[in-house]
């Protein structure tokens, strides 16, 4: 558990949105003032942050935290421990654990073990069917009404193909303005499938993923969500046709948003020719042209934020043949690098978009009270402190999180996270957990 719960934090010279220097100042939980040279009381701490950009806490929309049932992967402390070394003050934690987190007694149970470890605020996402079977819905009525105060229902890692059953849940979860995540898959098109048909996949011999998958389960529960004007969350886009159908449903007033990973903003199919399993995921990496269509959606706010995905597993389930490894990429601690690589760096976002796309609307989207804000007087003192000029070599085992399968591992991104302040306790320091 994070310590210094108590003591105020004078933040010097850090640069709020990438914009002129001043200081910030920390005190119970809120920020107290933001002006040039502030007078340091005298019980305080002060952190030299001159050069370094500060944002309001990312939040992430799109977490595996494992917890109940693999906690060789990763638990809530492992995995929260994770998210703050990567700027994260809060966290969705998706329902495909071991119990399935579709009962309000296992949403409460990963809130409470987010609340015990204290690195970060730990949001659970319930089911939106029993067992993540497709066949009938969950208790949302009940996770939502829990202690977790669920607004968030995937079943994410399977689709909700049934398209009676999607509309069932896309009305029930309107009563309270809740949302369904859904992971865009047709299961019939994509049976066996290993990587992203193609050329590729054609040339290694193995079965393809074909965009269309993807592409009409995103039409149809478009069309579904407009129907019964309730809101719909497509997680991990990952092909130029999503974004073209999700431009067109937004258009069409339909409520939806939607998010990409770091690894699909960055990297594509041809790492697969290494049939190195670090590089099997789902959705899989696309082409070229796909990555620079999700670059561009980012951009001009058809996809709406970066959600990590982050889905640990262990050694033994990547360190084998590619036909039998698990699916998955780690990502939360390399999160806000790779799209300073992929966004900023390339003039495609402002640091005040990246703000808006890791904190403000994932935080709106989840519901999340005392994040995304701003860095203002008054604010909940969620604050991180980035340097975007002090490069990260990428060294899986090296991680915060339990499991190493980080596709970047041997990279070189460009920054690195310096401090992470939940409520204004520090969580990182000086690039180093507390």
């Amino acid at each position: 558990m994070p310590d210094h719960a108590h003591a105020p934090f004078l933040i010097r010279g850090a640069r709020p949105l990438g914009g002129d220097p001043v200081d910030l100042l920390l005190r119970n939980g809120t920020i107290v003032e933001v002006a040039p040279d502030i007078d340091a009381p005298e019980e305080a701490q002060t952190l030299d942050a001159d050069g370094l950009i500060a944002l309001p806490g990312l939040v992430d929309l799109h977490t595996h935290l494992r917890e109940p049932g693999r906690e060789d992967a990763e638990t809530v402390l492992t995995g929260s421990r994770s998210a703050a070394m990567g700027g994260y003050t809060a966290v969705h934690a998706m329902a495909n654990t071991d119990p399935v987190a579709d009962t309000a007694g296992v949403v409460e149970q990963v809130w409470r073990l987010g609340r015990k470890a204290g690195y970060c605020d730990v949001r659970p996402v319930g089911a939106v069917t029993v067992g993540l079977a497709g066949e009938q819905l969950a208790e949302i009525g009940a996770m939502a009404d829990s202690a977790a105060a669920v607004r968030v229902f995937s079943d994410d890692g399977v689709c909700v193909s049934d398209a009676l059953l999607m509309r069932r849940a896309l009305e029930y979860v309107k009563t309270f303005d809740g949302v369904i995540a859904q992971h865009a898959q047709e299961p019939r098109l994509t049976e066996g499938a290993q990587m992203n048909e193609g050329c590729v996949s054609d040339r290694l011999g193995l079965p393809g993923w074909p965009a269309v998958a993807e592409e009409a389960i995103i039409a149809r529960d478009c069309l579904l969500a407009q129907h019964v004007d309730s809101r719909l969350h497509v997680c991990h886009v990952s092909t130029k046709g999503s974004v073209d159908i999700i431009r067109w449903a937004k258009e069409r007033g339909c409520a939806v948003t939607a998010e990409v990973t770091p690894h699909h903003l960055l990297l594509t199919e041809d790492l697969v020719e290494s049939y190195d399993p670090i590089y099997k995921v789902n959705p899989p990496l696309r082409t070229e042209e796909d990555v620079r269509a999700l670059r561009e959606g980012l951009a001009d706010g058809t996809i709406d934020i970066v959600a990590t995905d982050h889905a640990p597993h262990p050694v033994e389930a990547k360190e084998t043949e590619w036909s039998t490894a698990a699916m998955g990429m780690v990502g939360l601690e390399t999160a806000l690098a790779v799209v300073q690589h992929t966004m900023v760096d390339t003039g495609l976002l402002t640091w005040s978009q990246v703000a808006e796309r890791m904190s403000t609307v994932p935080a709106r989207i989840g519901d999340v009270d005392g994040h995304g804000g701003t860095l203002v007087e008054g604010e909940p003192a969620n604050v991180v402190l980035y340097d975007p000029a002090d490069p990260t070599d990428v060294d899986g085992p090296a991680m915060v999180t339990k499991s190493s399968n980080t596709p970047f591992r041997g990279m070189t991104l460009p920054g690195r996270v310096r401090a992470t302040f939940l409520r204004g306790t520090p969580t990182v320091l000086e690039g180093r957990i507390k």
